[in-house]
């Protein structure tokens, strides 16, 4: 019979590198070959092609969040299971949004239908496709959806966990609507959507929100914690607080910063360009990282946390984008400082594993 060894919680950046590379990355890809496999049998093309086209592009967003896989500690394959086929519904949905011609909110509303019925076991799928031309997937993303409730179905803590889960992936799917509409109604929805929040998080922005709702980390979170035995409805709240806005926005608006040249080209919404001066964007920048550091440290694996953190700042400011353009450069040199000596040992880490890709 196979043992399966209790997982460490990383405290050392080092740690972390030889956990994710050892431990997570061979679960993501395996589970990854899976879907692939999949989405190469989808029947109609186009589907084809985006499912396809975002498992191959967006491949490291499941092997980054499944590193919160470890909090599950022995169940960490169960939880990284989730993590990876709710990570792939985002992304792939994410690419029909991008590439839709209809630019219709009910179109994108249906399908992120498959978001919330993922977070609740036993909940009947929708034709997610239903006001779109293009439909026969083979069962694709109903597989991923039934791949989330299945793992979910055995947290022994779900029920604790249900509602921030829903709370969070309201958000997102909220954002996701309103950011695929047509060009000239996305900022005025937008900032209506925020004005509902807006007493809530006084100290964000309609575009800062935005971005914090935009980030899938929180449910990742609360859902590998979830495995554990002790855990109560106001642990859960307390995740989603540490997380939900800081962590989460941090996330995001690093994911923006350094896509700012190709949003340009492209004419997609990129939530940095409303800021209102470089300066004042690095300030901010520089306000999440401080208040993602001092959110987290509520949350037992406080170091833990605090190096996700300090990973991101390494990952996303060592991508090729960022030599590409000299102001994000700039910026990316003040953030790294306010990270500290571990975002300075991702950003090296990184560097060279692209140099050995």
């Amino acid at each position: 019979m196979k043992l399966t060894l209790p997982v460490n919680i990383p405290v050392s950046p080092w740690a972390l590198l030889s956990e994710t590379h050892f431990k997570v990355i061979p679960s993501v890809r395996a589970y990854l070959k899976d879907w692939k496999l999949q989405a190469s049998q989808i029947p109609n093309s186009e589907l084809r092609k985006q499912a396809i086209a975002s498992l191959e592009a967006k491949q490291f967003h499941c092997e980054g969040g499944a590193i919160y896989g470890l909090l599950a500690k022995r169940d960490c394959r169960k939880a990284i299971r989730f993590i990876v086929a709710y990570q792939t519904i985002s992304d792939y949905l994410d690419n029909l949004c991008d590439r839709s011609s209809s630019l219709d909110p009910e179109d994108f509303r249906a399908l992120h239908e498959s978001i919330l019925q993922a977070l609740t076991p036993g909940a009947e799928l929708s034709n997610y496709y239903r006001f779109r031309e293009d439909q026969d997937d083979g069962g694709y993303l109903k597989s991923l959806v039934r791949t989330c409730q299945e793992v979910l179905a055995n947290v022994p803590n779900y029920s604790k966990i249900a509602p921030t889960l829903h709370e969070l992936a309201n958000y997102y799917c909220d954002l996701q609507v309103h950011k695929h509409v047509k060009v000239e109604e996305r900022i005025p929805r937008l900032k209506a959507w925020f004005a509902l929040y807006q007493n809530k998080f006084p100290d964000l922005s309609w575009y800062e929100f935005s971005a914090c709702a935009g980030s899938t980390l929180g449910i990742f979170c609360l859902v590998a914690y979830s495995f554990n035995q002790e855990f109560s409805e106001s642990f859960a709240a307390q995740i989603k607080n540490s997380y939900f806005p800081w962590v989460q926005g941090l996330h995001i608006l690093l994911d923006y910063l350094i896509d700012q040249e190709e949003d340009r080209v492209n004419g997609d919404l990129n939530f940095c360009f409303y800021y209102p001066s470089e300066d004042e964007m690095t300030k901010r920048f520089q306000h999440f990282i401080k208040k993602a550091t001092e959110s987290v440290s509520q949350l037992p694996d406080t170091r833990f946390h605090q190096l996700i953190n300090q990973a991101l700042l390494g990952v996303y400011l060592s991508d090729k984008k960022v030599k590409r353009q000299q102001n994000v450069q700039d910026v990316a040199k003040r953030l790294i400082r306010s990270g500290g000596s571990p975002a300075a040992f991702f950003l090296q880490n990184r560097l060279v594993a692209s140099h050995l890709v």
